[in-house]
């Protein structure tokens, strides 16, 4: 195990900037996700980590060694990849055993190595199989214990679990967060999906064109992002445009097309008079009974009921043709379009970030 230190990373393929003075913290032992959107470079630098790409500038370090001019075969990494890579004329033991025989590890070391990855895995009765006789989260628990065998310093995974189905996926979140607190390995995990995120990681850093945009908890992240672009891309959520009114310290009232709202602000970041985005969680907006009295209370019409099997979510227009959304569970009456609710929405769960942080 060790910790992971980046600093000032760039890497740019001809005109175009991948990774763009990237400087993060991986704590020794941690699960880290690397999170973002398609092209926001968050697999190259997973793979600047590796050795597999040479940053133009930065550093990275893996404790108080300096990486940047270790080849990759010699970081004490293991590497899990999207498609698996695994041999298809190998079986299952052969497959895991791969780095093993590159490193020219004894055999009845060997051996027990393998035995122990498989079990570790849940593999136990198909060390014999190919790849091609394995369902898809097999072929990843193959993949899995073919890094772990190695007993890498650093375990990196690059969206292991996009290629499986919904089930397949959630069983696969459960294998590797339990493996992980069995091993304390220090792991940096790819993904664009959220929920993965969301479910894994003790930390992670989200990542926009290049640029780490914000790093911390999954639950500080979700709900206190820094950014419009942070907000939206971390789950659902309602952007309202408006014109800061008040600020006392982090709280301010926002004047919106659905009236006057009031939510939090990181202290200094606006001013009586800015233009702000207030970001509303769906779940944060619930259904209030007629004449309830507080902040932020408004009435609108139903536009329309949709059903999400365990959950129902319902659309609200109010004042200037705003939309808002709201989750209830499948006990609560029907709303019929047309209809007119009050609702209600609690200032602590409104973030409100300046207009400028939407991208």
């Amino acid at each position: 195990m060790t910790a992971i230190y980046i600093r000032q990373l760039c890497k740019s393929y001809g005109p175009s900037v991948v990774v763009d003075d990237v400087s993060l913290e991986i704590l020794e032992g941690e699960l880290f996700f690397l999170l973002g959107p398609s092209g926001c470079g968050k697999t190259t630098l997973l793979r600047a980590i590796a050795g597999f790409v040479v940053p133009d500038r930065g550093e990275i370090h893996f404790g108080d060694r300096l990486m940047n001019a270790v080849p990759a075969r010699d970081r004490g990494t293991g590497m899990v990849f999207q498609s698996y890579a695994l041999w298809p004329h190998m079986t299952v033991a052969e497959n895991i055993a791969f780095g093993l025989d590159v490193r020219r590890v004894p055999r009845r070391e060997r051996d027990q190595r393998v035995a122990d990855a498989i079990a570790q895995v849940r593999l136990t009765g198909l060390n014999r199989q190919r790849p091609a006789q394995l369902s898809g989260g097999q072929q990843q628990r193959v993949a899995l214990a073919r890094a772990l065998v190695v007993r890498p310093r650093v375990l990196l995974l690059d969206e292991p679990l996009s290629n499986l189905d919904a089930r397949l996926r959630g069983e696969m979140r459960e294998e590797i967060r339990r493996i992980h607190e069995e091993t304390r390995i220090t792991t940096v995990y790819v993904t664009h999906d959220q929920k993965e995120a969301l479910a894994l990681a003790d930390r992670m850093a989200v990542m926009d064109r290049g640029r780490l945009v914000q790093q911390g908890s999954p639950r500080e992240i979700y709900l206190r992002p820094q950014s419009a672009f942070v907000a939206g891309f971390l789950g659902e959520t309602n952007l309202l445009e408006g014109t800061v009114g008040q600020v006392e310290g982090d709280q301010v009232t926002v004047t919106t097309p659905l009236g006057t709202v009031r939510g939090t602000a990181e202290a200094g970041t606006l001013a009586p008079g800015a233009a702000a985005l207030c970001c509303i969680r769906p779940e944060s907006v619930r259904i209030a009974a007629a004449g309830s009295n507080g902040p932020n209370r408004f009435r609108g019409t139903v536009e329309r009921e949709f059903f999400f099997g365990e959950l129902r979510h319902l659309r609200v227009q109010s004042g200037g043709a705003v939309l808002l959304s709201y989750r209830f569970p499948l006990q609560k009456d029907r709303f019929e379009p047309g209809s007119s609710v009050g609702f209600a929405i609690d200032p602590a769960d409104v973030v409100v970030v300046p207009t400028g942080s939407r991208s």
